[in-house]
């Protein structure tokens, strides 16, 4: 059909009856509407607009406003629900979260999130929303899976903010993400560790010894293989880290950027380390240090077994296999590791960590030394 040139823009009528608008935009590019028109003064009323958007220097690319205005739609219908499951999902398929992490995060999302605030749009979401669920809903759950639970929030909502779905994060409860023990970890002396070890099947008491003196977590300890240890400089290469799912094992970097890594093994350690390699590791150099009796990685679930038989012969039942992670920094940061040393070594991304054990060190030094006070008046009432 003939184009008639107008002022501004050009009108054509289409074979179906219907017109179409277009124009020479300032980037002298031809635009047109994203819809045809029934009648020819609606195109004429869509060109006014258009130029009154190019005198004001409010103009964008019909296609490119039109992709603005419904992404706008999508965010005002966008709810917690959807949000959270798409940032789950592409956190897992983009490497961002590792397995555990994943599995954990969609455990706190349906148990404790998205019952009360699934359905509510994220614009929706106010200071005074996130504090009626975690005062109310959230009162009677456990501190740790509470601020867990709330940290999580924080984290989606962050994300929804830089997705630029909403202007603010209305996730501002001070203090919420953070869980205080009610219990201090006791640390196990070197006389529970030495005891430990001993009652422990021959096969797996190394797994005891690196998870101290390494400080390794256990996904690491699992994943060692004969590669990674290197006698003669007295190392360990920490790669790579096991995860136990429900569906089975999946091998992944470490937790953090900063696991990958490489440890000394102290010296006193390394004669059982060779031990072992000589007695219970295959030749070949992706051979497992600690392989399941049925081959591959040994699960959690059957080394706790052997490790709850032996805390408990040395009265210990509290003490987790991951304390012993916690022993180990203890102890490095008693033998005078800074801040940075122990960061390095732990493997952790802050320093924030590393400083707790140094505080922890810091606190057994005044217990000793309140101990060799005692003992000096001793002697002198003697």
């Amino acid at each position: 059909m003939v184009e008639r040139r107008r002022g501004f823009g050009y009108i054509r009528k289409l074979p179906s009856g219907r017109y179409q608008a277009s124009y020479l935009g300032p980037d002298q590019v031809r635009h047109n509407a994203p819809i045809t028109f029934e009648a020819k003064i609606d195109c004429e009323g869509w060109l006014a607009t258009e130029r009154r958007l190019i005198e004001r220097d409010e103009w964008i690319a019909p296609a490119e406003r039109a992709g603005i205005e419904a992404a706008a739609q999508r965010a005002a219908a966008e709810t917690v629900r959807t949000y959270a499951e798409r940032w789950l999902a592409e956190g897992v398929s983009r490497g961002r979260l590792r397995p555990l992490t994943a599995l954990d995060y969609r455990r706190s999302l349906e148990l404790h999130i998205l019952p009360t605030l699934g359905d509510v749009r994220l614009s929706e979401v106010t200071r005074g929303t996130v504090r009626a669920w975690h005062d109310t809903t959230m009162a009677n759950t456990a501190p740790r899976a509470r601020s867990k639970a709330y940290a999580l929030l924080r984290t989606v909502m962050n994300n929804a903010v830089q997705d630029e779905l909403i202007a603010a994060s209305p996730v501002q409860i001070r203090g919420a993400g953070v869980a205080r023990r009610k219990h201090e970890i006791e640390p196990a002396s070197l006389s529970e560790l030495d005891a430990i070890v001993a009652a422990m099947p021959e096969r797996l008491g190394l797994t005891v010894l690196l998870a101290t003196w390494c400080a390794l977590r256990y996904g690491e300890v699992a994943e060692l293989r004969r590669k990674d240890v290197t006698l003669s400089s007295g190392q360990l290469r920490v790669a790579r880290s096991v995860s136990f799912l429900p569906g089975g094992t999946q091998v992944g970097p470490p937790k953090t950027k900063a696991g990958a890594r490489r440890v000394a093994v102290p010296p006193h350690v390394l004669p059982a380390l060779e031990r072992h390699l000589k007695a219970f590791v295959k030749s070949d150099a992706n051979a497992l240090l600690f392989p399941g009796e049925a081959g591959g990685h040994l699960h959690e679930s059957v080394l706790f077994k052997h490790w709850d038989r032996a805390r408990r012969s040395v009265g210990r039942a509290d003490l987790r296999f991951h304390d012993l992670r916690h022993t180990g920094a203890t102890l490095a940061a008693q033998a005078g590791a800074t801040t940075a040393e122990l960061q390095a070594r732990l493997g952790h991304a802050t320093p924030d960590a590393a400083m707790i054990y140094q505080h922890a060190a810091r606190g057994r030094d005044q217990e000793l030394a309140a101990r060799l006070s005692l003992l000096a008046i001793r002697t002198e009432a003697e």
